[in-house]
């Protein structure tokens, strides 16, 4: 358990200022994610349902993100749960949120996930469509919040290689942020994992989803 507290801190140093760190913990275990809360994790990021609802209730006082695809039919059991979901990426998949919102009485905070590389086997509206799923959302869903943008960039042995997935990304954030609604409020740009998060930030990105870095290799 040490190594994850010295591995955090090593993130944390790379860090640029202003930058939130998100850390990501699938597949790792209650105990390994408490070690990273007590050594100053504040938010935690799963990319499924099952694995949040399995490690709430024991894992210590956090912010949890939901970070993975999300489907329609589980939004109900996490949207007390997580104070922010990263992968909204359909009307439909809003409507549903702003639905189970509506039936808690709270207003959920999502992000767009932006796909730059139109790549088939990763999920993300087209960055060209960004704009238009936006004000669908900002129009029909009362109940939720949109927070910013999020992306997954290629993977690439360079990070420098995806860069430019990240600075389109950064420019449809800066543009969209510009319009004015009462239930948006652009403040998250959420790019950058381990791989290439240092790369993400030079970009822009003020949120970054680290795992391995901190937590080591995983095991499935």
């Amino acid at each position: 358990m040490n190594d994850i507290v010295e591995n955090l801190r090593k993130v944390e140093s790379t860090l640029l200022e202003g930058v939130k760190l998100v850390a990501v913990t699938k597949t790792h275990s209650v105990q390994e994610i408490n070690t990273a809360i007590d050594a100053g994790v504040t938010d935690i990021g799963e990319n499924k349902v099952q694995e949040i609802l399995d490690k709430y209730d024991h894992v210590k006082p956090v912010r949890w993100h939901m970070i993975g695809h999300l489907q329609r039919n589980k939004v109900k059991y996490i949207i007390d749960k997580v104070c922010l979901i990263h992968s909204v990426d359909s009307l439909r998949l809003a409507q549903e949120i702003d639905r189970r919102a509506a039936q808690h009485n709270l207003v959920m905070d999502i992000l767009l996930q932006v796909s730059p590389a139109h790549e088939e086997s990763k999920f993300g509206v087209p960055i060209e469509d960004t704009e238009t799923l936006l004000r669908d959302i900002l129009r029909e869903c009362p109940h939720v919040r949109v927070c910013g943008l999020m992306c997954v960039a290629p993977f690439a042995e360079d990070p420098k290689d995806v860069k430019m997935y990240f600075d389109m990304v950064k420019a449809q954030y800066d543009e969209l942020g510009k319009i004015q609604a009462e239930n948006l409020d652009f403040r998250y740009l959420s790019m950058g994992m381990s791989h290439d998060y240092q790369v993400a930030m030079e970009a822009g990105s003020n949120m970054v989803r680290v795992g391995s870095a901190i937590f080591g290799k995983r095991v499935y």
